[in-house]
């Protein structure tokens, strides 16, 4: 049964649960989303709550309103530009390592527009659907400012450096056909679709063997900083400890059996 925790709808960040599919729905419709203080604080006390439970499968981040999330909020950062941006970034920094570190897939489900942080949130997902029709743009350079919320890391792994610099130098507007031909997300939905194609990604997830995709996640987020010699180690290190699990014996059972094979998640 699907269910919304004890979260005021006033809250700038709602926290929905829906069995082992965890979902954190940004909630300033009014300011495209923007992140402010308060909305920095909720996604990182959230985030929280979920690393510690080890029945999330699942996570999705999406925005209420018009779009996805329009970046940092300007009327926070102009009231003290250098505490507002530490205020917003700090907790937000914190609650990237969380979910970096969560076996659980992190699925963004983008619409309208993601601008700044916006794009570099998505940047970080692990997986990512749009809906047709939404805008990007990393934005930062027309505000005069660097980048910020991991996306200096994601970006230029995902498309090179030579094309993360002009992304990131020119600050231009770009359609989600071309975040697709980019990769820098994985899939184009016709808008009306968003919402059951999320749902469906999510519980197929959900379904799977969420330690080898935790295991997963941290070989690949970490290849690039590691020599081959280091990289196979690392490799033999996490297969070992999933071969230890209950879903890699069931995996191998199944095969055998030549069944699909069912996971818990342990």
């Amino acid at each position: 049964m699907k269910n919304t925790a004890a979260i005021p709808t006033i809250h700038p960040l709602l926290l929905e649960r829906d069995g082992d599919i965890a979902t954190l729905r940004f909630n300033r419709p009014e300011a495209l989303n923007a992140i402010d203080v308060p909305m920095a604080n909720a996604f990182l006390a959230a985030v929280q709550s979920l690393a510690a439970d080890p029945g999330v499968r699942a996570v999705v981040l999406c925005g209420n309103g018009r779009g996805f999330m329009a970046g940092g909020d300007l009327a926070t950062l102009r009231a003290d530009l250098v505490q507002g941006a530490i205020d917003i970034l700090t907790p937000l920094n914190q609650a990237l390592l969380l979910l970096a570190q969560m076996n659980a897939p992190v699925i963004a489900q983008v619409h309208g527009a993601a601008a700044g942080a916006g794009l570099s949130l998505v940047l970080m997902a692990d997986y990512v659907i749009a809906a047709e029709g939404t805008r990007f743009n990393l934005a930062y350079i027309n505000l005069g400012t660097s980048c910020d919320v991991g996306a200096s890391w994601a970006l230029p792994r995902i498309v090179g450096v030579r094309q993360a610099l002009e992304i990131a130098l020119l600050g231009e507007a770009f359609t989600a056909d071309d975040a697709l031909r980019l990769g820098l997300i994985n899939r184009v939905v016709p808008a009306a679709e968003l919402d059951s194609a999320t749902a469906a990604l999510a519980q197929r997830l959900a379904n799977g063997p969420t330690l080898a995709y935790g295991a997963m996640k941290r070989l690949m987020r970490t290849s690039m900083d590691h020599t081959l010699p280091e990289q196979l180690a690392a490799e033999k290190d996490a297969f070992v400890r999933c071969a230890g699990t209950e879903d890699f014996r069931a995996g191998v059972e199944a095969f055998h059996q030549r069944q699909s094979p069912s996971f818990a998640g342990r």
